[in-house]
């Protein structure tokens, strides 16, 4: 409609613009030729009157075009109006039925943060039994940690509250662990500071797995650099050697120069020969024989660093233990019990990096219809034995709602319980045992 309005006042406006020049032309030829004779005058009068009547023509249809305008725009508006009330129902009757549908959904989306939904292809599972854990908690700002070793230097500094172990260049840190299992997982929190664009295309961070725990040669070794560089993307050196023997040496390219620059989740998991690399949600590194076999340390390499420039911070270290299958252990033994599902402090939101955890159990209970799940939480000691016990409920009742809104699990199949600091499995008075006290456990019902 809109075309056909404006192809019409067009129209109606060259025929208004050619007839005022057509009356222009005639009274000029009057003008210079006013001594013509009379038959030609008379032919110049009758061509006079007809511009004039075909003026006035054009204004009578100029003055039709608009009225015939202002009617289309009336209609228009009447035609809208109903088209804006139908929506305007229709909307408000989607709105009710999406209401009934989802009241359930509003409710248990409460303790969904949107950085959860982020890491929806995250199948990152962490161990079940903690070897070593370390927040620091137990040392002074300052001061090296206790659990770790080192051939450099390093301290302890606060960010934002919290403490960070200060890593320094050319320098090995290698955690405390005398022995390291056939499967396990390694994940800790880093801070990347002051890269720009000047940092060496070299500065890296290497993850080291080594058959001893020193800091001489190594004759069985694997190793994955991220990089920090910012003027060029690096990409992940993967290496290896066996019985002294480089059998790869190659580099992912995967650009995270921007990813770098905030807080990051590292998630490494080996199983036998595997090793997997994730960097927030987003895998990196997957090669299924990386890692030789005798492997007994964990050990970090920042490389390349600019002193007093760029900086690495880590913490909440922890290296775990991966035993069988999530599904295997709640068909056959009943139950399962998981450190993975993890909680801002003091709180019932779940952190995002958990959502490997709660898909499993998700995955699980689609491939076992008719099973239930009991959903207990447990705390370390920590605090008010009472609060730690509504603490913990709140936590179960937080797995829950994810399992309802994010998985679509019938919440019938789901019960809740809290347990609190009453059930624990290990020491609270390690840093080891309190993650380990810190878990949710699923029971088959």
């Amino acid at each position: 409609m809109n075309f056909s309005k404006k192809n019409r006042e067009h129209n109606t406006i060259n025929k208004y613009v050619m007839s005022k020049k057509l009356s222009i032309i005639v009274i000029f030829l009057l003008s210079l030729f006013g001594n013509i004779q009379s038959t030609e005058a008379q032919f110049l009068k009758k061509l006079k009157k007809r511009a004039e009547e075909a003026a006035k023509e054009t204004i009578s249809r100029k003055v039709e075009d608009k009225t015939a305008q202002k009617t289309e725009k009336v209609m228009d508006t009447i035609l809208n109006a109903d088209k804006k009330i139908i929506r305007k129902k229709k909307s408000k009757k989607e709105k009710k039925v999406k209401s009934n549908n989802n009241s359930n959904e509003e409710n248990y989306n409460e303790n969904v943060s949107e950085e959860f939904n982020v890491y929806s292809k995250f199948d990152f599972v962490p161990g079940d039994k903690i070897l070593l854990f370390d927040d620091f908690s137990l040392d002074n700002i300052g001061d090296f940690p206790s659990k770790w070793n080192t051939n450099g230097t390093g301290e302890l500094v606060t960010i934002d509250g919290d403490k960070w172990f200060m890593l320094a260049g050319k320098s090995t840190y290698i955690p405390d662990v005398t022995a390291l299992p056939e499967n396990y997982t390694v994940e800790f929190d880093m801070v990347i500071d002051g890269v720009d664009k000047k940092t060496s295309s070299q500065a890296k961070l290497e993850i080291w797995l080594q058959d001893h725990n020193s800091f001489g040669r190594t004759k069985n070794m694997a190793k994955v650099e991220i990089p920090l560089a910012q003027y060029t993307s690096a990409g992940f050196v993967v290496e290896n050697r066996v019985n002294s023997e480089r059998v790869i040496r190659n580099v992912i390219e995967k650009d995270v120069r921007e990813l770098i620059l905030d807080y990051s989740h590292v998630s490494i998991a080996v199983n036998g020969k595997r090793f997997r690399l994730w960097l927030n949600e987003n895998k990196i590194v997957d090669v299924p024989r990386l890692v030789p076999e005798n492997i007994a340390a964990f050990k970090l390499y920042p490389r390349s660093l600019r002193d007093g420039q760029d900086q690495i911070f880590v913490s909440n270290l922890k290296i775990a233990e991966s035993g069988e299958d999530l599904r295997s252990q709640l068909l056959a033994n009943g139950n399962y019990s998981t450190t993975g599902i993890l909680f801002n402090s003091g709180s019932d939101q779940i952190k995002p990096e958990s959502y490997g955890v709660i898909k499993r159990i998700a995955m699980a209970l689609e491939q076992e219809p008719t099973m239930g799940l009991n959903i207990i939480g447990h705390t370390d000691a920590d605090g008010d034995e009472e609060n730690n016990l509504a603490l913990s409920e709140q936590r179960a009742q937080s797995v829950k709602n994810i399992l309802v809104s994010q998985f679509r699990i019938n919440e019938d199949r789901l019960q809740i319980q809290g347990k609190g600091e009453s059930e624990p499995t290990a020491d609270n008075n390690t840093a080891e045992g309190k993650a380990n006290n810190r878990r949710v456990e699923f029971v088959k019902i």
